[in-house]
């Protein structure tokens, strides 16, 4: 067995281990540099510095873990079809959220573009950072942005959202369930939806369908989107 594929399994394991293992740890102490989307990559980060694996290396094996976006993306149908009551006892206020979420998030981040000079791939990727991963990779191509970009970038939006998710509710006075549950599905995706699990049952239900529907909308307008923040 060559160097390389030896580098490569071993980026492998180390993702994968590196993950659990924050799981595990975040789950007895809840200190949000534990969190899996922080602790993981440092630990990836670390490896790949001090080793010095060429990104092409590290992906030979685990580009399959970016591979089952696709099937993850297919699967969020069933939380929907599981809380399609809750859908149709609050259909106005998850609505407007994910309206609100989708326009903020691409309204924002593009004012943050004209204001502060950024390189195009950069500036074209940072538009879909407010909705999940497989979704904004999906719909950056529209804005000509970068997938793996997206990707991290998406990543450091939702860890930002979940860190000061708390802080803003109580300084915004919102205390309803649907209020931060919405709130933390359409700015924060899938780490505001961690969060939202961790206050309460309800509002990780809620975050979890405005998390998806905020996804979706932003796949399905794409094209609509990409031609009025072009």
């Amino acid at each position: 067995m060559s160097q390389s594929t030896l580098l490569a399994l071993l980026s492998l394991i180390v993702t994968v281990a590196s993950y659990y293992a924050a799981k595990a740890l975040y789950r007895r102490h809840k200190t949000w540099w534990l969190l899996p989307s922080i602790m993981a990559p440092v630990v990836v980060i670390v490896m790949v510095v001090m080793l010095s694996i060429p990104l092409p290396t590290y992906f030979e094996y685990t580009h399959w873990l970016v591979t089952l976006l696709a099937p993850a993306t297919v699967a969020f149908a069933l939380p929907i079809y599981r809380e399609r009551q809750l859908v149709r006892r609050y259909p106005i206020t998850i609505s407007l959220g994910v309206l609100a979420g989708v326009m903020f998030g691409l309204t924002s981040t593009w004012l943050l573009v004209q204001v502060v000079p950024l390189p195009a791939e950069l500036s074209h990727s940072v538009l879909v950072r407010s909705v999940s991963t497989p979704f904004a990779m999906q719909a950056t191509t529209s804005f000509g942005g970068v997938p793996e970009l997206t990707a991290m970038l998406v990543m450091l939006t939702g860890i930002i959202g979940m860190v000061i998710g708390e802080p803003l509710f109580r300084l915004a006075h919102i205390h309803t369930s649907l209020g931060k549950g919405v709130a933390l599905g359409a700015s924060a995706h899938g780490s505001g939806t961690a969060k939202a699990t961790e206050i309460g049952q309800q509002e990780g239900v809620v975050a979890s369908l405005t998390m998806i529907f905020a996804g979706i909308t932003m796949v399905i307008g794409a094209p609509v989107f990409a031609w009025i923040f072009s």
